[in-house]
């Protein structure tokens, strides 16, 4: 029995990618790990709390976890059935609720498994751990005892979230009472701690400085966020330092944390690629589409569940493609698909002939069901596309898109605004908020005493809904007082803040198709971080990076020597040439893993408060043009909709996290 990190060789340096090594050490180091020398193969109880099942549905499908002998996964905390015979692995917690099961479940003559092999998802306490030795009837039946350090969530082959749903609400609420502020930074800070301990990463820790206007203003709370959660963050690396076998001594990569006040623009926006649009248009429950599929043998159609995820070669390549690019694209590869594909061909050309000869009803055959798979697939999206398109036009959202984004580059004023809302009454309840929310940005003192209740009655909207407006404050400006304050909707933003321009335009970056101007500001950001050109007073770094740390784009791990520049593949479906159907069925996520590289050191960028789909598709970005890897952490991953709904619980606290689709 080993009371330690999980024993395994070092995945610093390694080539693949971040999800997938999260995904193998929850399968090796842990499943793999519990495996005896006999020769028999010995079926396993997997049991888990609410936390470490979500933890592990991120990263692993069912069939990965049957394959390293699991039958049976259960909830530690419901009834379970004895089985004597069967050893246990336990993935919990380190809460002294959660050892007291485990010592209860393996403790009298007759214990409900054979052998109970426990890992920690974050790092135990000594108190705990000394509860465990203490039960020395129990202590036998331990097969082992470690640390795995891997608290956080997947998301993506380059993005996490340490699933804070609330931290908004924790976070940029009552600054009179901060505890469940602090109790949510500290959770948030040992999740994120663990990714590090995940990829045997030692980072050097930047984060946005407290914002103060003057030396009379009082630094609150809020302003204080991405400093406390640097400090967090260290806390754990050092413990880490101390205790994980080969965890690096000297930085490895770059750290920034930010919060959601850098740009409140980014969550309400509407972004023009086919993953947002596919989440923020369509009702889809997380990544689940559920569309209809004609019935069998002629009968009613029936509902079908799909998950667009990386799985999906054909989404893996339109997923941050432009709607009108992803539209063009599916309709040439079908038409690429019928004129490569036999079987297409066949069944094309059978409409209006004669007889096949056998070779051809033969090729038919062979082919036929791979044919049937991929236009299901192909199907799937161009409907998907064709939904969207059609949302896009009855909605008018081209124009109001236009808006969006001239007022974000300072091409549009609040008349514009009041002429679209006067002459646009078909906009939709939720459009014209995320409107005012964007204006409320750009010229926060249109919402300052009646301006904004006029600009609330001219929108029709609600007091709740201005509410939302209202609550910006919490995220880029100062608390609203009484002197400043003469209605219950006045704002009083940064002064800073009064620019008529939230974006400038970025020089060489040439866009193909209209509405692809707005970028998130993380995007500078990283460019800046990756030449050494961010700001240190604005970002200041929490350690001194060692003389050895050159954070330069080419600078190589301790050891290591460097990799080949990253080669992107281009998902395809075609064949290598001389292929008969035109498809591959080699595994999507296999191939990305296989031509994996990066040259340089990771980048990790965390925002507090939420992330967009349009961040998450920079760091994929970046990561091509930087030729360094860019990992995006949030507390969560919210869309449009979700995202108001958070801002509305800063002070409806009677809301809950149900009405939250997630």
């Amino acid at each position: 029995m080993s009371m330690s990190d999980s024993d395994s060789s070092s995945y610093f340096g390694d080539c693949k990618s971040f999800k997938l090594i999260s995904r193998e050490r929850l399968l090796h180091e842990m499943l793999r790990s519990t495996k005896t020398g006999d020769s028999k193969p010995t079926w396993k109880v997997l049991i888990m709390d609410k936390l470490t099942v979500k933890i592990m549905s991120h990263s692993c499908k069912m069939t990965d976890i049957t394959d390293e002998g699991v039958s049976l996964v259960e909830d530690i905390y419901k009834r379970r059935q004895p089985l004597p015979s069967m050893d246990a692995i336990y993935f919990i917690q380190p809460t002294r609720e959660n050892v007291i099961m485990c010592l209860s479940d393996m403790s009298g003559r007759t214990p409900l498994y054979k052998k109970a092999f426990i890992f920690f998802s974050s790092s135990i306490s000594k108190e705990l751990v000394m509860d465990i030795k203490k039960d020395t009837k129990v202590l036998p039946r331990i097969g082992a005892l470690r640390e795995m350090n891997l608290e956080y969530f997947p998301i993506d082959s380059q993005g996490f979230i340490t699933n804070n749903e609330r931290a908004l609400e924790e976070l940029f609420g009552d600054e009179e009472n901060t505890h469940r502020g602090v109790t949510c930074l500290n959770v948030m800070a040992k999740r994120i701690a663990t990714v590090f301990a995940s990829l045997r990463e030692f980072p050097s820790v930047r984060f946005r400085a407290a914002k103060s206007l003057d030396a009379t203003t009082m630094t609150t709370f809020c302003d204080l966020i991405p400093t406390k959660l640097a400090a967090g963050v260290w806390d754990s690396l050092m413990k880490y330092k101390k205790c994980i076998p080969n965890f690096p001594q000297t930085e490895t990569c770059e750290l920034l944390i930010l919060d959601r006040s850098i740009d409140p623009i980014a969550p309400v926006i509407h972004e023009w690629t086919y993953d947002a649009m596919c989440h923020d248009l369509l009702n889809m429950e997380g990544n689940k589409y559920v569309h209809e599929v004609p019935g069998k043998s002629g009968g009613p159609p029936e509902r079908k569940d799909v998950l667009l995820e990386e799985h999906d070669p054909v989404w893996l390549e339109l997923r941050h493609a432009h709607i009108a690019d992803a539209s063009e694209r599916l309709h040439e590869k079908l038409t690429n698909f019928v004129s490569k594909n036999k079987a297409a061909q066949i069944q094309h050309v059978s409409r209006g002939s004669g007889d096949m000869s056998t070779r051809d009803i033969q090729k038919m055959v062979q082919a036929l069901p791979q044919y049937s798979e991929q236009v299901d697939k192909l199907s799937l999206h161009i409907e998907i596309a064709g939904k969207i398109n059609r949302i896009i036009r009855e909605s008018g959202l081209r124009e109001l898109g236009q808006l969006e984004q001239d007022l974000v580059f300072g091409d549009a004023t609040t008349k514009d605004v009041i002429k679209f809302f006067t002459t646009k009454e078909d906009i939709t309840h939720e459009n014209k908020l995320r409107l005012l929310m964007i204006l409320a940005c750009v010229y926060p003192e249109k919402f300052e005493g009646e301006k904004g209740l006029n600009l609330m009655k001219l929108a029709k909207l609600t007091e709740e809904d201005m509410s939302v407006v209202h609550n910006l404050r919490m995220l880029g400006g100062q608390p609203v007082t009484k002197k400043n304050s003469t209605s219950a909707f006045g704002l009083k933003f940064d002064i800073r803040k009064k620019k008529r321009a939230a974006r400038k335009e970025r020089p060489g970056e040439e866009e193909k198709w209209q509405l692809s101007r707005f970028y998130p500001i993380i995007e500078e950001l990283i460019e800046k971080l990756a030449k050494n050109e961010l700001s240190k007073e604005d970002y200041p770094c929490l350690n001194d990076p060692s003389p050895s740390y050159h954070g330069s784009p080419f600078s190589w791990p301790l050891n290591q020597s460097p990799h080949s520049m990253r080669s992107r593949r281009t998902p395809s479906w075609a064949r290598p040439r001389g292929s008969e159907d035109g498809y591959s069925s080699d595994s999507v996520l296999r191939q990305a893993s296989s031509d994996f590289r990066r040259v340089g050191q990771r980048i990790f960028v965390f925002i507090v408060g939420g992330a967009t789909r349009s961040e998450l598709r920079v760091c994929h970005k970046l990561t091509e043009k930087l030729k360094r890897e860019i990992i995006l952490g949030s507390s969560s991953l919210d869309d449009p909709a979700q995202f108001i709904t958070k801002l509305k619980m800063i002070t409806t606290h009677e809301l809950s996290l149900d009405d939250i689709q997630i």
